[in-house]
């Protein structure tokens, strides 16, 4: 009988939303085949190159988005236009504050990036009737107010080889794919990027990464490709508990 429930349920599911891997644990994982189907109406797939901006600081928010693959970097610009990185987003994160009329941040592909774009009246209508995706959401809120606070401990209280390993342990954890205990992934951002995320110089990145290479932490090909043979390892230098 449950055999039957499922697959009456997976025939309901949208056809473009089936082969979507991101629908498991974004949004769509707390809609109903009903209320996926009545998104799916209003939703569209788009893709974006490495470098370009999604939405600006202050900009109206007309839509929210699902990511479904690729980084996303988010940046906060003070008054005399010095820039801030202030943290990442990756598959299958929502983008977006509901019932926020325009963004306090900018949004850039850091990586080339496909995400599921859904008109704003849309998400915030279904959160009234799916109470699912608004604890969801609610959820993700606090999860992102728990890294920023870890990040916090990072930038005020690190050696500047933990805030490298920790930047590096952040991306191999939401890399694809892992092997057992092993991880790799490209850099989504420049050796200037992770500098302004860090705190820290060019100069400073680029020695630290060097020592991990040495270290047998991490292996290094073509500048950006990164393995970490090892993620216990790389915990441990990053000064994670695990």
């Amino acid at each position: 009988m449950d055999m039957q429930i499922k697959e009456t349920q997976s025939r309901d599911i949208p056809g473009v939303c089936r082969s979507c891997e991101a629908r498991h644990g974004g949004i769509c994982s707390a809609l109903t085949p009903a209320q996926l189907a009545e998104l799916s109406k209003h939703a569209s797939r788009r893709k974006v190159e490495a470098g370009n901006e999604m939405i600006g600081q202050g900009e109206s928010i007309t839509s929210y988005s699902s990511i479904l693959n690729g980084v996303v970097k988010l940046s906060k610009v003070m008054a005399d236009g010095r820039q801030q990185i202030v943290g990442l987003q990756f598959a299958p994160d929502f983008m977006g504050r509901p019932f926020l009329g325009e963004s306090r941040m900018s949004a850039e592909a850091a990586t080339d990036t496909e995400i599921c774009v859904f008109p704003r009246r849309a998400i915030e209508r279904l959160m009234r009737d799916a109470p699912s995706l608004e604890r969801l959401l609610h959820n993700q809120a606090l999860q992102e107010l728990d890294d920023a606070r870890d990040w916090m401990l990072t930038l005020g209280r690190k050696t500047a080889q933990e805030k490298v390993a920790s930047f590096l342990w952040l991306i191999a954890n939401h890399s694809d794919p892992e092997v057992g205990d092993r991880s790799f992934f490209d850099l989504p951002l420049s050796r200037s990027d992770i500098a302004d995320f860090l705190g820290l110089t060019i100069e400073t990145v680029s020695r630290q990464m060097t020592k991990l290479r040495k270290d047998g932490v991490i292996q290094i090909e073509n500048n950006r490709h990164i393995t970490v043979p090892n993620l216990e390892r790389l915990a441990d230098a990053a000064g994670i508990d695990q």
